[in-house]
């Protein structure tokens, strides 16, 4: 007994060292970075060199200059979008990979999620081809006579991006989707079924009502992942197609006014923040109010 002293102390410190390094990753790679970015925002450019005097200049830009706010603002819609229509594609898909029994179920997951591990890159380039003037789309909608000949109106604009930030985060919104309805128990299915409910009327008061915290997460997931996405707008939206990310990467590039682009960043960190508050309520009020 007197050495479970000495014993019963190192456990402490050694449980008081995992939580600290625990603790320490988030604050040193998430928050400093904030932190820097914040501060940055403050500060100016003149003729190229940083001004490390504090200013609110860069945030009065931004709010009054009606182009980067509009652009801002169509960013926001622009990925409301994507995240709408990902989570009308993803549920079926969800849905129907729950019905499925035995190995089945897992495998096609598997398949759906293999494009996760392809590169983006080489992901947008096929996506980019296949929405070309003479990609598979045109052409079909040319062989159906739904068009007369190939259109412009999927490639290098927003319409593109659209159609590409959705081809590509839909696997991020199938999973969350799918978790959640593999979560409901199925004694509740088969007690509404025995108390003679319709399938419509099991899906409407049962599984949708209880899968929709995953309906929260992959909506908030795949906006997060879009609105923080500059690569796909670069590569597919052309002139017309200018996203809040573009701008970004400009103003640490090209311009090389990084004030500005922090303060840009802190108004997107926030837009990004909140919509993960968002979904964390809404899925979790929704959760526990059926």
């Amino acid at each position: 007994m007197s050495g479970s002293g000495p014993i019963q102390a190192a456990e402490r410190r050694w449980s008081l060292l995992v939580t600290v390094l625990a603790f320490a990753m988030p604050v040193v790679f998430v928050l400093v970075p904030l932190v820097i970015f914040l501060d940055y925002s403050f500060f100016s450019v003149d003729q190229g060199t940083i001004v490390h005097t504090p200013t609110l200049g860069n945030y009065v830009r931004f709010v009054t200059d009606p182009v980067f706010f509009k652009v801002f603002w169509n960013t926001i819609v622009l990925c409301l979008s994507v995240a709408a229509i990902c989570i009308l594609l993803a549920y079926p898909a969800a849905y129907f990979l729950t019905t499925l029994q035995g190995r089945w179920r897992y495998a096609l997951l598997m398949l759906l999620l293999v494009p996760l591990l392809m590169s983006y890159v080489i992901k947008i380039y096929a996506i980019r081809s296949i929405l070309g003037l003479n990609g598979f789309l045109n052409k079909a909608l040319v062989g159906l006579g739904i068009l007369e000949q190939p259109s412009t109106l999927f490639v290098f604009n927003m319409n593109a991006i659209l159609l590409t930030l959705t081809l590509l985060l839909i696997p991020f919104a199938i999973l969350p989707i799918f978790l959640a309805l593999e979560r409901i128990p199925q004694v509740l299915l088969r007690a509404s079924d025995d108390l003679g409910a319709t399938g419509l009327q099991t899906f409407l008061r049962i599984t949708l009502p209880l899968s929709l915290p995953g309906v929260a997460s992959a909506a908030s997931f795949v906006f997060v992942l879009a609105i923080g996405d500059f690569l796909t707008p670069q590569m597919v939206g052309g002139i017309s197609g200018f996203t809040f990310g573009r701008i970004l990467y400009s103003q640490f590039g090209t311009a090389y006014n990084w004030p500005f682009g922090a303060a840009l960043s802190v108004a997107l960190a926030a837009v990004v923040i909140a919509a993960i508050l968002v979904g964390e309520r809404f899925g979790r009020s929704k959760g526990t109010s059926v």
